[in-house]
């Protein structure tokens, strides 16, 4: 009976080569989904920038002009919606925005103003240079593209 019990044990369980195999399979699932996700998530901070560009800054930009009568220049910068400008003649009303978050992009990084704009004539250039943090084609701005 011993002999019976003692095979029987032996028989039961994975082994090592099965192990391995199940190990390298999750292995390779685990990278395919991480390739993966920086483009899902790339995709979300492109469509947040855009977001910020097209709606979040535009009303507070837009409020800013109607209290001085003009947008910030382009040396006043975004800040001019935080921080009171030195020449406002007394009529900046703000901040116009809830905090110096608000100003940067999906990747920590200032946005770009220009007023008045070359993009936008006869009004603003607001953009951010995207992921790759250089002037180039995948800027994202609120001009038409």
């Amino acid at each position: 009976m011993k002999s019976r019990n003692s095979s029987r044990r032996k028989k039961s369980g994975f082994t090592l080569m099965e192990i391995l195999l199940v190990l390298g399979l999750i292995g390779l699932l685990v990278s395919v989904v991480v390739v993966n996700a920086g483009g899902i998530f790339g995709d979300q901070k492109v469509k947040m920038t855009k977001m910020k560009i097209k709606d979040s800054l535009s009303v507070p930009l837009f409020k800013y002009m109607t209290d001085t009568g003009s947008y910030p220049t382009t040396e006043q910068g975004l800040q001019a919606l935080w921080t009171k400008p030195g020449n406002d003649r007394g009529r900046w009303r703000g901040p116009y925005v809830k905090d110096e978050e608000a100003l940067v992009d999906a990747w920590q990084r200032d946005f770009k103003y220009q007023y008045p704009g070359t993009k936008n004539q006869g009004s603003y250039d607001l953009y951010s240079l995207g992921e790759d943090g250089v002037e180039s084609g995948d800027d994202i701005g609120n001009w038409k593209q």
